[in-house]
């Protein structure tokens, strides 16, 4: 069971602060089976995605890599880029072909850098991803290897 989504960049920013970061955008395109980072990568770039899904998934020792979420329209892929010492904390892979806005992060740091509300503002919605995610992957880490059950409700 995943949990629900993570917060959307048209619900997580103020039009203002979202126009000026989709300024800084540029249209790319994945087919479905590509792996757009893997867990340990650095991480220079992110995406907000317009069309398709992506899975992101979480090494475990002994096993193959488990899927802890599953993203969608306007969802944030990649949160690292924002935190050192920008490395990947997960995988990502388009589980079906995928339009996306990608972001250069250097260049999204800088314009954050120059204004200190629109840093804010991208910095809280990050943080919201992340904090998401984190339940997400507990949660389904529960689903996977707990006791019958101990996902669920948490």
């Amino acid at each position: 069971m995943f949990a629900p989504t993570s917060p959307s960049l048209p619900r997580a920013l103020p039009a203002e602060h979202r126009e000026r970061l989709m300024a800084a955008a540029r249209e790319v395109s994945f087919p479905q089976g590509t792996r757009l980072f893997e867990e340990g990568g650095r991480a220079d770039r992110f995406w907000v995605i317009r069309t398709g899904t992506v899975e992101l998934d979480m090494r475990v020792p002994g096993r193959r890599p488990v899927t802890i979420e599953r993203l969608g329209h306007n969802e944030l892929i990649g949160w690292s880029w924002l935190f050192r010492p920008h490395v990947w904390h997960l995988g990502a892979e388009a589980a079906t072909p995928v339009r996306a806005y990608e972001f250069d992060a250097a260049s999204v740091l800088a314009l954050c850098e120059r204004d200190a509300e629109l840093g804010r503002e991208v910095t809280r919605w990050v943080g919201e991803v992340v904090a998401h995610r984190l339940h997400s992957a507990r949660v389904r880490l529960l689903d996977l290897f707990g006791p019958y059950g101990a996902g669920a409700g948490v």
